[in-house]
């Protein structure tokens, strides 16, 4: 009954999103020049992901090869494997072919609508705010729902598919076979992301640099060949990238948490069973609490709408509150249902997780939204000239980084406490993972904010360069500008959400050591050379992979910059207004 109610409401999920899909094509497409330019960003857009996915499919089908050649002839047996030699590297084969197709799917969908709702944004602006609002929210939650319904059918369909063969008959064993899903997501994330990133960092540095500082234009104005490169560059990072991102996140921590789960029933079976309680239950309870999650983003997205008097930012917030009450909601039944007695500290660490979220969200508004001090404090700065400038930036920005640090020591500490008190033995790692998906519990209605952003600031483009009245503009300069605060909402989010997960797949990993290795008690001992210089490295590698996309950066930026300056040399024409950049070059 768990795995079908997690199979149904993952289809749930996506047949919503299908419908958000055709609730966003049937809206006003608006004039011939407006869907000019929006089909000039979705040619470039659709060029950068088809050409990426290709080298990304390209590398994972050679990879997939390799894991199979290394689980299959070069791994030694362990006594303790899920399962034989060949049976091993066929499922993680597959499991992680999987994992890197729907993560590729995910980031796809939520692009392919995002570049089709802008245009129906900026036509909705036309008419009012909510005209506007709607298709933008809407358009960006499909990426949300197909994130979210993707990576639990995913890890569901392959927990069926392994049962369902016979290849072992242990089911806590059923998740280490599934463990290449989230491998295969989390190698399509690190393209996805880093080649989006770089192309949208790039596109908005060349295209501001030129334009806005040496030509003294304004930002997405026509005359600037690199406004298209600008606009196409967020959708191939912020939606695509950031869907693949998150999608990897959700999938690894789903089959974390269910590592936890079958070693929690290994701890306690005598007292599971005392209870009433069923192995496949409690294996299943992170999942079935996520896919709540998923009826609680549904409700939360229906139920945003505005007007012009209001605050975008309060809409789209109220709609975030419902899905977290509504979060809890559902994670209150899971766990009466599934853990029985003992439920009561697991919905309070379901509860922890799901307001760590809520807490990210209020933090990164007050660090972004304009009406707060640090923004303020950065604008004042701006009045005595661009040194004093960088200097409040760089400050508030390493400001910011204390809240975030200080909610998610007190969810680890409060949740594994919770779990430790609750009555099974060794429960505190658990106790994390429910928070974990607790605070995930959201993050389909997340996403869907986070799209929003790169929605509405194409629609704001897109508007400009059709020379659309003054009225028109300042909506979409009010939605661009709760879009921006978005998308740093939803970096926090991954950010919190990643170093949850981080302990909950450490914590994972090293129980799974425990079955190789009885007499490991998990300490690292840092006196060994061996696990010194390896934490040196680890270290080591997150600044120099940084430089290395930074450098990536600076040299298409170099590109685009000089390809810009040589338009305007040597076609004057363009700042005349006699004669149309070529957008394709950038």
């Amino acid at each position: 009954m768990e795995l079908n109610l997690i199979l149904g409401i993952s289809v749930i999920g996506l047949l919503f999103a299908g419908w958000l899909i055709s609730d966003v094509m049937k809206r006003d497409t608006g004039t011939a020049k407006m869907r000019e330019i929006s089909d000039a960003i979705k040619a470039g857009a659709e060029a950068f992901l088809r050409r990426q996915n290709r080298t990304i499919l390209t590398l994972a089908v050679a990879l997939s090869a390799l894991i199979y050649i290394l689980y299959a002839f070069v791994r030694a047996h362990n006594e303790h494997d899920p399962a034989s030699p060949s049976q091993l590297a066929l499922w993680t084969t597959l499991s992680f072919m999987l994992g890197a197709l729907c993560s590729i799917a995910a980031g796809y969908m939520g692009m392919w609508v995002a570049i089709r709702s802008n245009i129906r944004t900026a036509a909705g602006a036309t008419k009012n705010m909510n005209s506007a609002l709607q298709p933008a929210l809407r358009g960006g939650a499909v990426s949300g729902f197909f994130v979210v319904a993707l990576s639990l059918l995913g890890v569901a369909g392959l927990f069926w598919l392994v049962r369902w063969s016979g290849v072992t008959e242990d089911v806590t064993k059923i998740p280490l076979l599934i463990v290449g899903y989230g491998f295969g997501a989390s190698f399509v994330a690190l393209f996805a992301q880093l080649g989006g990133g770089i192309y949208t960092k790039a596109a908005d540095v060349g295209a501001d640099l030129v334009g806005k500082v040496e030509a003294g234009i304004p930002e997405d104005d026509p005359r600037n060949p690199a406004v298209i490169a600008d606009l196409v560059g967020d959708n191939v990072g912020d939606c695509a990238g950031r869907g693949a991102d998150l999608f990897e996140s959700t999938a690894a921590e789903n089959i974390g948490a269910m590592i936890l789960a079958a070693g929690l029933y290994r701890a306690n079976a005598m007292t599971f069973d005392g209870a009433g309680l069923t192995l496949l239950g409690v294996l299943l309870f992170p999942l079935v609490a996520r896919a709540f999650g998923i009826l609680a983003s549904i409700v939360g997205i229906m139920m945003v709408k505005t007007n012009d008097a209001e605050d975008p930012m309060k809409a789209l917030n109220r709609g975030y509150y419902i899905t977290a009450v509504l979060a809890m909601i559902g994670f209150f039944i899971a766990s009466k249902w599934l853990l029985g007695p003992f439920y009561f500290n697991f919905f309070l660490c379901g509860l922890i997780g799901v307001l760590t979220s809520v807490a990210f969200v209020l933090i990164t508004q007050y660090y972004t939204e304009y009406r707060y001090r640090p923004v303020k404090s950065i604008a004042e700065a701006s009045q005595t000239g661009p040194a004093t400038n960088i200097i409040s930036g760089i400050a508030v920005g390493m400001e910011s980084t204390g809240y975030p640090v200080l909610v998610i020591a007190a969810a680890i500490i409060g949740a594994y406490f919770l779990g430790e008190n609750s009555g099974f033995a060794h429960a505190g790692l658990f106790g994390t993972a429910v928070a974990t998906m607790g605070m995930l519990g959201t993050a389909a209605y997340i996403l869907a904010m986070d799209t929003f952003g790169p929605i509405t600031d194409n629609a704001g483009g897109i508007v400009e360069m059709s020379q659309q009245p003054h009225e028109v503009r300042e909506r979409t300069d009010r939605l661009d500008s709760v879009g921006n605060t978005t998308k740093a909402l939803t970096k926090g989010y991954a950010v919190g959400s990643a170093a949850l997960a981080a302990f909950l797949l450490f914590s994972a990993y090293i129980d799974e050591v425990r079955i190789y290795m009885p007499s490991f008690d998990g300490t690292i001992n840092l006196n060994k050379p061996e696990v010194f210089v390896g934490a040196m490295f680890g270290a080591m590698l997150v600044f120099l992979f940084s430089s290395m996309a930074i450098k990536a950066v600076g040299r298409a930026a170099y590109s685009i910059i000089n390809n810009v300056r040589e338009q305007f040399k040597n076609n004057p024409g363009i700042m005349a207004g006699t004669s149309k950049p070529d957008y394709g070059q950038c």
